[in-house]
């Protein structure tokens, strides 16, 4: 199951059970499907924001027991019935996906915070629904690992953010850097822009390693995927670190001798 393109969508194939594959790959169809719409192709803004609220109509649909016509939409709503997933998540993802056509930038932290909660931890949410495991500690910790694998795929994709007329970067942040957008069009190496890069480096890896207890506690197969997310993450700090917070000449990435760090750091924990 090819997940490369939705980069909120934390699933190791190989490690996921095969009863459990179709509903992934169902759900999974559906966030790429909207984050396409929000952001692929030369749709106008007023078209992918109908486009979306179709989607919305759709599972509202769905709630009310009906099944529409379109194959991955159908597919969804069988899912949806089969498990009893919620609708909230997959309402939250369409809110983000939404603000993602008319948004291209955060005041302050609490505000991409905001965002991350509809973006990123519905995906958290509706795997943990999946597996039965839906209680309040482990909504915490989901929320907390998602979180930060969606600030640090952020921090990973500042550039190319940038040439899309996004910055994800808290602005409050950058005024007290001393770092200003015409700076980050620059592509700025500056002590100023590395003590910011800094400052949200660390504060990804503190969400990471606050929710990282989640996979410690989920039994079996999905305990060691998350304990692979959840290596393979820090791991990509690590990398942004290596680079002296550059990131504009070379996106940090994994390459083969770090997937033998996050191997191990997973059976460490």
């Amino acid at each position: 199951m090819p997940v490369e393109h939705y980069e909120n969508f934390p699933v190791a194939s190989f490690l996921l059970p095969r009863r459990l594959v179709p509903a992934v790959e169902a759900i999974y169809a559906f966030a790429r499907s909207a984050d396409d719409i929000a952001d692929e192709g030369e749709a106008s803004a007023p078209e992918r924001l109908a486009a979306l609220a179709h989607y919305a109509h759709a599972l509202d649909a769905i709630g009310r027991g009906e099944t529409p016509p379109e194959p991955m939409l159908a597919r969804l709503s069988s899912v949806v019935t089969e498990f009893r997933l919620p609708l909230a998540p997959l309402h939250d993802l369409l809110s983000a996906f939404r603000q993602d056509v008319v948004t291209t930038g955060y005041a302050d932290y609490a505000t991409l915070l905001d965002y991350c909660r509809r973006s990123a931890n519905p995906v958290g949410r509706l795997m943990l629904a999946l597996y039965d495991a839906v209680d309040e500690r482990n909504l915490r910790d989901s929320d907390a690992i998602c979180t930060a694998l969606q600030l640090i795929n952020f921090w990973q994709d500042v550039a190319i953010d940038l040439a899309k007329g996004r910055i994800y970067l808290p602005l409050e942040d950058l005024e007290r850097h001393g770092v200003s957008a015409a700076d980050l069009a620059a592509s700025p190496a500056s002590p100023a822009w590395r003590a910011l890069m800094r400052f949200e480096v660390d504060r990804a890896r503190a969400l990471m390693l606050g929710g990282a207890p989640l996979a410690r506690r989920l039994p079996g197969r999905v305990g060691w995927e998350l304990r692979l997310i959840v290596q393979g993450g820090l791991r990509i700090l690590d990398a942004i670190e290596r680079a002296d917070y550059d990131v504009f000449r070379r996106r940090p990435t994994l390459a083969g001798t770090d997937w033998l760090a996050v191997l191990w750091g997973a059976l460490r924990m």
